[in-house]
């Protein structure tokens, strides 16, 4: 019951601040032109943001095993549903630096102490030195190496706060890339490269630093596991870092030529909007199939750290996120 109660609510909530377009002098419906405005967007990421806390209290024990072990849980709608709703945060990022830099004269001024500093490191520090407090409260003993790098942000303290980590790596990114170049082509393409790079770093990378003893020692439950060789310690170890970041991507490109994509969408919407819809239904169908067969996890199945089909399974989400952002935008 209450798994379709929060289904229901949260559907509610996406309709509740929604409006029917406007008919215009010719009597036809047109598509709103403030669909991306400030306002929209954090209407959509709050959204977003509700989805988000929604994956993580379905993913705690007392929710899985609500109904018995093999059930789906309560929530079960939103176990496996997180990347897709911080795939809106990365599209709406990547839109608003295109547009902003596209807009505003000197936007790089003050750049890094603005959108970097005040926006992203001092918010994780907060979350570090808040973190710290509770794990000493609940009498965690940690080495004294793994409180060091915990506040120094190369192992994580929270290990849910490596949103910032990377927005802060892809803000970087753009700050050289689009200060620096002028051919927007050339500069988009390194972006994308940056983004790409990322994803093939946690496919070799892992959940975990599988590379410090002999092949599959992670198996051998007698092997004595220090602090620093257990799962999603340090950055970059899970896929959870990188297999939304495309969308930030597509935000940017749709930024630049939102003029266009508009005009596009204008013409036979209702059957685009549809088409859209099963591609990504499609693309999410081999999603599944490939991390069913391949896994992200491949590190248990006795063949080493299993960066290739980590890999496969990365790029079977690039077309799955990417047709979910363009669907949601086109909505």
């Amino acid at each position: 019951m209450l798994t379709g109660i929060t289904l229901i609510l949260f559907i509610s909530l996406i309709i509740w601040g929604g409006k029917l377009p406007q008919k215009g002098e010719d009597g036809k419906r047109h598509l709103h032109k403030d669909s991306m405005s400030l306002e929209a967007t954090k209407g959509l990421r709050g959204i977003a943001a509700i989805g988000v806390i929604l994956h993580h209290i379905s993913q705690e024990s007392a929710f899985q095993q609500a109904n018995g072990w093999g059930k789906p849980g309560e929530l079960f709608n939103f176990v496996n549903a997180g990347y897709l709703f911080v795939a809106v945060f990365f599209f709406c990022s990547g839109f608003g630096l295109i547009k902003s830099l596209n807009s505003k004269p000197d936007y790089f001024k003050g750049f890094l102490k603005k959108r970097v500093v005040k926006t992203l490191v001092i918010p994780f520090y907060v979350s570090v030195i808040i973190y710290a407090v509770f794990r000493i409260a609940c009498g965690n003993r940690l080495a004294p190496a793994n409180w060091i790098c915990n506040f120094l942000g190369i192992t994580m303290m929270n290990e849910y706060a490596w949103f910032p980590i990377v927005m802060t790596i892809l803000y970087l990114a753009f700050y050289l890339i689009f200060k620096n170049i002028k051919n927007r082509k050339l500069a988009f393409f390194l972006m994308f490269l940056v983004i790409f790079a990322q994803g093939v770093f946690f496919c070799i990378n892992g959940h975990f630093v599988w590379w410090i003893g002999p092949k599959n020692w992670w198996l051998n439950n007698s092997v004595t596991h220090k602090w620093w060789m257990e799962q999603k310690i340090f950055c970059f170890s899970g896929e959870w870092w990188v297999n939304s970041e495309i969308a930030f991507f597509i935000g940017m490109i749709f930024a630049q030529h939102e003029d266009a994509i508009r005009e596009w969408f204008k013409k036979l919407y209702a059957l685009k909007l549809i088409g859209i819809f099963f591609l990504y239904f499609a693309a999410g169908v081999l999603s599944s199939y490939c991390q069913m067969k391949f896994s992200y996890w491949s590190e248990w199945s006795g063949n080493g750290p299993g960066i290739l089909n980590k890999f496969i399974c990365y790029c079977s989400q690039l077309p799955e996120i990417t047709t979910f952002v363009i669907f949601v935008l086109a909505f």
